[in-house]
């Protein structure tokens, strides 16, 4: 479990409602009696049986402990190799080394992909030389899919349930870090304003729950 940290990651690191209803039920449009059967009956009149509803999939059982080895976004065409990361001076969570910017960091104190708890993944914006690895991460769209490979050779599909851009200064450790009895998934990289003497003013964070495991 993972609540005290505050990860600064990077050196620079409503719809409309739809159409309105023309004609009530049983009325043309109009305004006249419809001929058929009144709503709710079959063709002879009789009232219609109600199809059963699909029950909704089972969550995933939560998968024993195995390194993570890469991390792919597929809406964002990112495929990254993933670096194991720990905490530092002060239990600040270190990020990938910058001369690499394409490398994906997970937080080895926390829970490996597909375990139940809440997981941490980090990640450049940029560095001096460019965009790095989640230069598009705030543009992850909710249904999104990420898929973390791990060393065993299985896969944990997270699906993403939100998008969110926190101030570092009243950034919310517990909604972020906190337990959760479920699998469940953070991807973290700077967002907000960039400022030269401090770095950037916010962090992305990317909140997903186990959905799927191969």
């Amino acid at each position: 479990m993972l609540t005290v940290v505050l990860v600064t990651v990077g050196v620079r690191c409503g719809g409309h409602d739809g159409p309105a209803v023309a004609a009530r039920a049983g009325e043309t449009a109009s305004g006249g009696a419809h001929s058929g059967p009144p709503p709710g009956a079959g063709p002879d009149g009789r009232p219609a049986e109600k199809k059963a509803s699909a029950a909704p999939a089972p969550p995933p059982r939560p998968l024993p402990r195995s390194p993570a080895t890469t991390l792919r976004v597929p809406s964002l065409g990112i495929d990254a190799p993933i670096v194991p990361l720990r905490l530092g001076p002060g239990r600040h969570l270190g990020t990938p080394p910058l001369d690499r910017p394409s490398l994906v960091g997970w937080y080895a104190g926390g829970p490996t992909p597909g375990e139940r708890g809440t997981a941490v993944v980090v990640g450049h914006r940029d560095t001096k030389t460019g965009p790095a690895v989640f230069a598009g991460l705030a543009r992850v769209a909710r249904g999104a899919r990420i898929e973390a490979r791990r060393a065993d050779g299985r896969t944990a599909v997270y699906t993403v349930d939100r998008v969110r851009v926190f101030d570092k200064a009243t950034f919310p450790d517990k909604e972020v870090y906190g337990p959760a009895r479920r699998p469940e998934l953070r991807v973290l990289t700077c967002g907000g304003l960039f400022r030269r003497a401090t770095g950037y003013t916010s962090n992305v964070v990317v909140f997903a729950h186990l959905t799927a495991t191969r």
